[in-house]
């Protein structure tokens, strides 16, 4: 950053179940940047406690993995991007004695100073056009060095909650829900935690960009945008507003990509739409059976995707 010193520094957030901190640096003027945003990851070893109680060595190591991950994320993929996906500028990444470092642009300072928990219309459809933008970009392009299976609650990482899940239709259907949505025929990139809590708004609210990578990887597009939906609107909204906001994300989707292959890329994504939808259901059961999350309109969606399977 063409400086020695640094003027000031503030912790933001600690990282999930203390695997290190985010922290605003501020800088001197001779530096490239007023201010960054340092993420620190020092793993505390996998003993750690977690919050929910899910600690040990599968937990651990796919933390690990995460943060393997999202450095590569940042060193090989993230220059790819416009304005239309906006993400933090990555400045720096470094590894030392097994902890690692991320230096980003600080998007507060570059005019996305907003965190929402419910959301104007205008931004709504920002972020749906965001998420659309997103995966055209990289539609059809294999996830190396990322996940091969993005999102943090896939099925393959997370057998002790499969497990801790009550018997019953779901819970048999798991592998199948986690098979259609992996073998579908068009497949891109998904952020993989897409909650709005990882949006940042701009004042003006068309603006918006993404942070946290830690679990992008390959994938359908609807695993983002059922879980966005999901982070952002009331249950009623969701059944509400459903079709309007896959419209628009389509539409959005329809607009960058080859016009050969996107009628029948809607056509399975829209079928899609409700196994996304089962599939994280099925991680909260096993993770937190009494998660506000695990609503009626949650619960219609995963019987949705169970008459919908083989």
């Amino acid at each position: 950053m063409h400086c020695d010193s640094i003027v000031a520094s503030e912790t933001i957030q600690s990282l999930w179940s203390g695997y290190g901190k985010i922290i605003r640096m501020v800088l001197p003027p001779t530096a490239d940047a007023a201010s960054v945003i340092v993420k620190q990851i020092a793993p505390p070893g996998a003993g750690a406690a977690n919050p929910r109680g899910w600690s040990g060595d599968i937990s651990h190591n796919r933390k690990l993995r995460s943060y393997l991950v999202e450095c590569n994320w940042y060193c090989d993929w993230a220059g790819q991007f416009d304005v239309r996906c906006r993400i933090a500028k990555c400045h720096a990444v470094d590894e030392h004695a097994g902890r690692r470092v991320i230096v980003l642009e600080d998007l507060d300072a570059s005019g996305y100073p907003r965190r929402c928990s419910h959301l104007t219309d205008r931004q709504l459809h920002a972020c749906l056009r965001w998420l659309a933008n997103f995966h055209a970009t990289f539609m059809g392009r294999l996830p190396n060095g990322l996940w091969d299976n993005g999102t943090y609650w896939h099925l393959e990482t997370r057998p002790r909650e499969w497990a801790a899940m009550k018997d019953g239709p779901l819970k048999a259907a798991a592998a199948m829900i986690d098979q259609r949505l992996s073998t579908c025929r068009f497949k891109t990139l998904v952020h993989g935690d897409a909650k709005v809590a990882n949006f940042c708004f701009a004042d003006f609210e068309d603006e918006v960009a993404v942070v946290d990578f830690q679990y992008v990887g390959g994938g359908c597009g609807m695993k983002d945008v059922a879980y966005f939906l999901g982070s952002c609107l009331s249950d009623d909204e969701c059944a509400r507003r459903e079709e309007e906001c896959l419209d628009i994300y389509f539409r959005e989707l329809r607009s960058r990509i080859d016009s050969s292959i996107a009628v029948e890329l809607e056509r399975e994504w829209r079928e899609l739409f409700p196994f996304a939808w089962a599939d994280f259901h099925r991680f909260l059961c096993g993770w937190c059976a009494t998660h506000p999350k695990l609503t009626p309109y949650s619960r219609e969606m995963v019987d949705r995707a169970l008459a919908g399977s083989p």
